[in-house]
């Protein structure tokens, strides 16, 4: 594996959307307001797209209409001093297409708030990075 100039092992993108596809919660950074904005959500991959399931009148709804958002997943281990990361960038569009729609809702994708979601965020990325900390670069560190 090829590391950057920090040590940081450089992940090639089979191992991004292996690691993508495992973890359980992500990130979506996009502007609101012209600020930076980042918020936590669960998310499915279908393809090579990430999925998000979100109020149709949600500010993430409205924001991410056409725009290109940054998607973020990772695990760290504290005891360890261990982990990764992995960065999606690419256009998000709301679905719309009434087939795609209908795939989209068979997803084991739901919500962990207690409310309607029916509006569905594709992520499409085009850049597709990741970085893991390894094991052998911690190993001499103080605790």
């Amino acid at each position: 594996m090829p590391f950057d100039h920090s040590g940081l092992e450089i992940l090639g993108d089979a191992e991004c959307w292996t690691l993508l596809t495992a973890a359980p919660l992500g990130r979506i950074v996009f502007t609101d307001r012209a600020l930076p904005a980042i918020q936590p959500v669960n998310f499915v991959v279908s393809g090579e797209d990430v999925i998000i399931r979100t109020s149709p009148g949600s500010k993430l709804a409205a924001v991410t209409r056409g725009t290109i958002v940054a998607f973020e997943v990772d695990d760290f281990d504290t005891t360890t001093r261990t982990g990764w990361s992995v960065v999606a960038v690419g256009p998000a569009r709301t679905v719309t297409d009434p087939q795609d729609l209908a795939a989209l809702k068979r997803l084991p994708l739901h919500s962990w708030v207690p409310n309607v979601r029916d509006n569905f965020i594709r992520i499409h990325p085009e850049i597709l990075s990741g970085r893991r900390i390894p094991a052998s670069t911690t190993a001499s560190l103080p605790v």
